[in-house]
């Protein structure tokens, strides 16, 4: 067995990739963008200042801010940090301006960027500004104030384009500025790193196949009994499975492994080195937002502990309606049970942090069903909020801390940087059947410094011979690297569900530092099965981390948003996490190949969604929030009343609040009737799956009931693409455990045992 490593070091930088090259903007198209983001994110002064750089405002306006984040926020720094901060801009920081070019230029698809560079250049034009703003001068020629005023008023045009042009010109300024900014983190109090964590915990020391440069035009071959392609929650257990058995496994993944020094990274580095697509991934429509986990450990690495077993309704209904009765088994329950107990699966340790707390006490006041969530985390307490940047004290036993090094033990191998590009087959002439060969792709080195950031990096074809093949991409890549393979059935990237979400936040009296503590300790499943038939909504916390929170509430101009920002040490946030029934599809882009979504949440699961943030509202006012906010642009925040003495207003319900108060109620019943509009208020996302489903035929699925792909053989998919339908709960046991079930299949028909080892 591989020794064990550990360095008491803490915490290593990990280097952005430079930023590309080739610029499809022009500078006027760049100023253009820049003039938006210093709109949305302004450098405020009081009274004096260039009104194209700066938001002059009148003296006792910018005084009567800066007294309010003094007193409100409780500034360490006092009336000159306040200062500095109401005088940042976006683009004041380096870090903005290559953020915005790795967006534009590398992490965007090209229709996209086609669609940024027709709006940069009208906007550049008198005619286009004129059609767009009502002024016939180019965006940038304008003053700040100006500015502001056009991108309020996209925000409640009677156009969906504008309206859509607002929200996507808003939400990456702001997302940009708050990962960047150095004033924020110190107006927060908030530390890059986690002041309760340790040192970087005992690891294990991977080793990568290492292929050396070459001039010939002939790829690198590798030969392996198995390859599976992606190193995720269902590749690790597969890996561990097979390799356990005896056959000789190869782990791939286009991503790389970043050791627990460099973890939790910071949240410019975690967006780049950890998520797809620099965390900015989007339905096509931009109805929605998707957080897809990239990185060695996949999604394991980035989520947030939670450990739910499939519930006995989704269960049930996978048995029965699709035909499947492996999922009612006592052989299902032992593979939940199994990959449970492999990684410390519990609610023993769990130390509650005020989100959570909320959550809890709030719907005992309302006599909601509420229950702890187990934690992965070795039964051990775990209150890093920092998590979704990666676990740096290994506290959170995920792939990376048990299936990978178990399957590593067992003689697996692994190659990170490697993408795979297709799986490659040979005809069967009896059956017609697709005859699994391995895979072929292109291999990218670290660079000399063992980062990815350098130009000294080696590029090489690979291909892969393995007479089994599984496919473990994720339900964004998997059902992408099988249609780029020449398989066509129609069932390939269809039926994606993604457990849309929308956000309530609150603010409370005291300060309480949300990034502090677990992220999901806690559920309310009382509106689970609001239709009778499993489709609901689920209330649980989500990430406190900056980035990650802010930049998704409606903007409604500068001064606000840096107010709203400067608050959030007093906030905790929710969602409203609504089990989807209807869904929509994952393909390739013509282009670049990279995944693209269709996907607009529908009306059936927005309404479950509105459902779960009006009860969110309700339990967030019981326990004393003094503001209560959501996604939705028209729906001003509530305000508590407050009593004043030396006015002589006494304001009931503020020592006992109870949701039949009246001026909750009027505000609870605006809500209601605004609803939650698709185009106008977002979604976000952070479970995919369903998009290579399992199913009883080629006619209504796309790989069988032991996970084959129909109409091949060899090939094999173990990821949440499996998923019949959507899993109702946060899908990382249910992943694991169908893993197991295919994995012990291929052990079996293969004629040989499953050896687990200790």
């Amino acid at each position: 067995m591989a020794a064990l490593h550990a360095e008491p070091i803490r915490q290593r930088p990990s280097p952005l990739p430079p930023v590309p090259d080739h610029d499809f903007l022009t500078a006027e198209q760049w100023g253009i963008l820049f003039a938006i983001a210093d709109a949305v994110v302004p450098s405020l002064t009081a009274l004096d200042g260039n009104r194209l750089l700066q938001h002059p405002l009148r003296r006792e306006i910018f005084e009567a801010a800066c007294s309010r984040l003094e007193s409100q926020v409780g500034l360490e720094g006092g009336r000159d940090l306040a200062q500095q901060y109401l005088s940042e801009s976006a683009t004041a920081q380096r870090a903005f301006k290559d953020g915005f070019s790795r967006l534009v230029n590398s992490n965007v698809p090209q229709d996209v960027r086609n669609g940024l560079i027709f709006i940069a250049r009208a906007l550049n034009t008198r005619a286009g500004a004129l059609l767009l703003t009502g002024h016939a001068t180019p965006l940038d020629c304008l003053p700040i104030q100006t500015r502001e005023d056009i991108l309020m008023s996209w925000q409640s045009s009677r156009l969906p384009f504008l309206r859509t042009l607002h929200r996507s010109l808003t939400v990456i300024p702001k997302a940009l500025w708050v990962r960047s900014s150095p004033s924020l983190g110190r107006v927060l109090s908030y530390p890059k790193t986690p002041v309760h964590d340790n040192p970087p915990g005992t690891y294990f020391p991977f080793k990568f196949l290492q292929l050396p440069p070459s001039d010939q035009k002939e790829p690198e071959a590798i030969e392996a009994d198995v390859v599976i392609v992606g190193s995720g929650c269902g590749g690790a257990v597969a890996a561990k499975v097979l390799a356990e058995a005896g056959m000789r496994v190869l782990v791939v993944d286009k991503s790389y492994y970043w050791p627990p020094e460099h973890l939790p990274m910071s949240e410019e580095e975690g967006a780049q080195h950890l998520f797809a697509q620099g965390q900015l991934v989007q339905s096509d429509d931009s109805s929605i937002a998707i957080a897809a986990g990239s990185a060695w450990g996949g999604g394991g690495t980035v989520n947030w502990s939670a450990s739910l077993q499939t519930q006995g309704f989704v269960r049930r209904e996978w048995a029965q309606k699709f035909g499947m009765p492996y999922f009612t088994s006592s052989a299902y329950q032992a593979d939940l049970d199994a990959v449970c107990e492999r990684m410390g699966v519990s609610t023993a340790a769990i130390e509650h942090n005020k989100a959570n707390r909320a959550l809890l006490e709030g719907a005992r006041k309302l006599g909601w069903a509420a229950k702890a969530v187990p934690q992965n985390t070795g039964g051990e307490a775990h209150n890093c909020g920092y998590c979704t940047l990666g676990c740096g004290s290994c506290g959170k036993k995920g792939p990376t801390e048990t299936y990978l090094p178990d399957a590593a033990n067992a003689g697996a191998s692994f190659l990170e940087g490697f993408d795979v590009q297709k799986v490659t087959f040979t005809n069967d002439p009896e059956t017609g059947d697709q005859i699994t060969t391995g895979v072929e792709g292109v291999w990218m080195s670290r660079d000399g410094q063992g980062g990815v950031a350098g130009s000294d990096r080696t590029q090489r074809k690979v291909v892969i011979r393995a007479s089994k093949v599984i496919s473990a991409g994720g339900t964004l890549g998997t059902p992408t690297l099988l249609r780029q393979s020449g398989l066509t059935n129609t069932h390939i990237g269809r039926h994606l569900r993604l457990h849309p979400v929308s956000m309530v936040g609150a603010v409370w009296p005291e300060e309480v530092r949300p990034w502090e503590g677990s992220i999901l300790t806690a559920v309310v499943n009382e509106f689970e099965n609001l239709d009778g038939e499993g489709y609901g909504a689920k209330l649980e916390c989500t990430t406190m981390l900056p980035g990650m929170f802010l930049p998704f509430f409606p903007w409604r101009g500068g001064l606000h948003f840096k107010e709203f920002a400067a608050k959030m040490k007093r906030m905790t946030g929710y969602i409203s996490l609504a089990r989807d029934r209807y869904g929509g599809r994952v393909y390739p882009d013509p282009v670049d190949g990279r995944s693209r979504i269709q996907y607009t949440p529908s009306k059936y699961d927005r309404k479950h969604i509105l459902e779960g943030a009006l009860r969110l509202a309700e339990l967030l006012y019981v326990e004393g929030a003094q503001e209560i906010f959501t996604f939705h642009p028209a729906l001003e925040p509530f305000v508590r009343p407050t009593s004043d003495p030396d006015a002589n207003i006494t304001v009931a319900g503020n020592d006992t609040p109870s949701v039949n108060d009246a001026p909750f109620q009027a505000w609870l019943a605006k809500f209601r009737s605004l609803g939650l509009p698709a185009g106008d208020t977002p979604f976000v996302s952070a479970h995919q799956m369903g998009t290579a489903r399992m199913g009883t035929s080629e006619k209504n699925s796309a790989v069988d009931v032991k996970g084959r792909v129909w109409g091949t053989k060899g090939l094999y998919v173990c990821d949440a693409s499996i998923f019949p339908s959507a899993s109702g709960v946060n899908p990382m046991i249910t992943t694991m455990a169908i893993s197991r079930g295919v994995a012990r299949q291929i052990v079996e028909a293969s004629g040989l045992a499953v050896r687990p080892r200790l």
